[in-house]
């Protein structure tokens, strides 16, 4: 997430992101969540069809949508356009309000993603219904007990919603995503999960996609010299 990249980037030494593995075959009667990493952030990829209609703000808002992805961070800078050194240090180092920030997707989540490493986790329905229910729970609520929402997601269709969970150098993205999974019954260590490379080392080999380099493209025949009756203005 961008609010820990300054102060994670030494914590990022410890720990890197598992190779290329084959997927695990999915059990009967589980529900198949991904983790998908944004480089120092990661977010979680849910099925709609698990979110009951009421139970979070953007299934109603969004009732088109067959995957939600959540992330977590600093409410302020998560936010930012531009939030510099100093408001990702203040993020870490203070205590501060959180945000979720849920976007809406169609189609298969690997096709928003192509480039991401990430993770597939088949967990129980129960463990669906917890993740599911823990995640309402983080919505902050007005008086009139109203989530509150803020503005449109950093891409896609979604929106940012305040959390009543605080941000800061041990509660950090990717400890939020380790306790979601936590709560849906998968065997991760939050406190250990202070980076993206510390969350994925705790997952199977199995279970991990990493992306191959990207295929370069061949190279190019040298430009020709131009006849001797092209003036070199005309060449350019």
């Amino acid at each position: 997430m961008r609010a820990a990249l300054p102060a994670l980037a030494l914590a990022g030494l410890l720990g890197g992101t598992p190779c290329d593995t084959a997927a695990v075959e999915r059990a009967p009667d589980t529900v198949t969540v991904l983790v998908v990493s944004h480089g120092w952030h990661s977010g979680l990829v849910i099925p709609a069809a698990v979110i009951d209609d009421d139970a979070w703000p953007a299934r109603r808002e969004f009732p088109d949508a067959e995957h939600f992805e959540v992330g977590w961070g600093d409410r302020a800078y998560y936010q930012a356009s531009d939030p510099g050194l100093w408001a990702g240090l203040r993020a870490l180092l203070w205590p501060s309000p959180g945000v979720l920030h849920i976007v809406a997707l169609r189609g298969a989540p690997s096709q928003h993603f192509p480039g991401a490493p990430r993770v597939t986790l088949h967990i129980t329905r129960e463990g669906a219904q917890r993740l599911v229910a823990a995640i309402a729970a983080s919505h902050e609520r007005d008086g009139e007990g109203q989530p509150i929402a803020f503005g449109p997601s950093l891409y896609g269709q979604g929106r940012f919603y305040a959390s009543v969970e605080r941000f800061h150098l041990f509660a950090t993205c990717n400890v939020w995503v380790a306790s979601r999974l936590r709560d849906a019954g998968v065997a991760v260590r939050p406190a250990l999960a202070l980076t993206t490379g510390l969350l994925f080392s705790q997952f199977p080999q199995s279970t991990v996609r990493q992306p191959g380099p990207l295929a370069l493209p061949p190279p190019q025949p040298a430009a020709s010299t131009p006849p001797a009756s092209m003036s070199p203005a005309a060449a350019n």
